[in-house]
């Protein structure tokens, strides 16, 4: 898998999640097998940029390459802009952002919103491709509602406007995360142009992975709610892909280790404040479907120190190695 000049290891990206794919958890990913991570989405709006949450999405500080920087607006000079700018701060691809469904973006006319106006799509594209000297991706869905899935003409302006690869997730806006992800339309798009295609949408599984690959033939794989609390879900895909076999699941011990070395960065980015209200959600995804998960995850949020999270940690994953040893 090949954007611009950066060849990646595999074929496999982690999808950019607001309020979920921070440094911390970029990093952790990377580290446990995904080929490509994405920050999170980033305003155009310059009088943001210098806001502690946009500071934190633009941090990629000790982050090998190619870092990629997501960006989101729908003024093709704001957006040029905001290409320039986050070039200038070490981005090493740009993103934009035409995907999100959410009602605060698509409410200002951003995101996936921006799918209902083909036109302005263009212009956007184009203004960010002339603006910058690195590659710029695109991440969209199949369009506005069931009535309305334009995804292959969006996807053709696309690639007509320099966008080197296009990740696309398999439900239009107004499906938002309901339902099943359909992967005709990312087939189509696939057949339809010659630039790497990322199918994204419900890859939950090895299998599921090797499914949505042989039915759309896209290049790479984008793997976004399946990968919360469970950072190995790359390197599972990754072994079956080559290897047809699964890996072992992560042991109680190995679930453990890697959770607590997972807050200690939350703690360490955030400060210890944010750090513990960003880890309850962690902890939450890492402890689900787990036994007494429920009770555990109860209690945790009621904890407001570090080394609170940290020892009732411990003492859950302690127990329920026992209890694993016992059985």
């Amino acid at each position: 898998m090949k954007i611009g000049p950066y060849i990646l290891p595999n074929n496999l990206f982690l999808a950019p999640m607001a309020g979920v794919t921070d440094r911390p958890f970029r990093q952790l990913c990377r580290r446990l097998g995904a080929g490509m991570v994405v920050s999170e989405m980033i305003t155009a709006n310059k009088a943001l940029w210098a806001s502690k949450k946009s500071l934190l999405r633009a941090n990629h500080d000790g982050e090998p390459e190619p870092r990629s920087i997501q960006i989101a607006g729908t003024d093709p000079k704001m957006m040029a802009e905001a290409a320039q700018h986050n070039v200038e701060q070490g981005a090493h691809i740009i993103d934009i952002n035409m995907g999100c469904p959410a009602k605060k973006i698509c409410n200002v006319m951003a995101g996936s919103a921006l799918l209902q106006n083909e036109k302005l799509v263009g212009e956007i594209l184009e203004a960010v491709v002339n603006a910058v000297n690195v590659p710029v991706t695109l991440k969209i869905r199949t369009g506005w509602d069931t009535c309305n899935r334009n995804g292959v003409a969006i996807a053709r302006i696309a690639e007509q406007s320099g966008i080197q690869a296009l990740a696309v997730h398999g439900r239009t806006r107004a499906d938002a995360y309901l339902g099943e992800a359909e992967y005709n339309t990312i087939a189509e798009i696939k057949s339809a142009i010659s630039i790497p295609v990322i199918a994204n949408g419900d890859i939950s599984t090895p299998e599921k992975a090797q499914q949505v690959l042989a039915y759309t033939q896209a290049d790479a794989l984008m793997i976004g709610r399946a990968a919360q609390g469970n950072p190995w879900i790359f390197q599972q895909i990754n072994h079956f892909l080559l290897h047809g076999e699964h890996l072992s699941p992560p042991s109680v011990n190995e679930i453990s280790q890697t959770l607590i070395e997972h807050l200690h960065t939350l703690y360490d980015f955030y400060g210890e404040y944010s750090g513990v209200r960003m880890a309850r959600k962690h902890i939450a995804w890492y402890s689900k479907g787990l036994r007494n998960g429920n009770p555990f995850r109860q209690q945790m949020n009621t904890l407001e120190l570090p080394q609170q999270q940290l020892d009732f940690t411990e003492q859950f994953f302690a127990q329920l190695e026992q209890d694993t040893i016992a059985a």
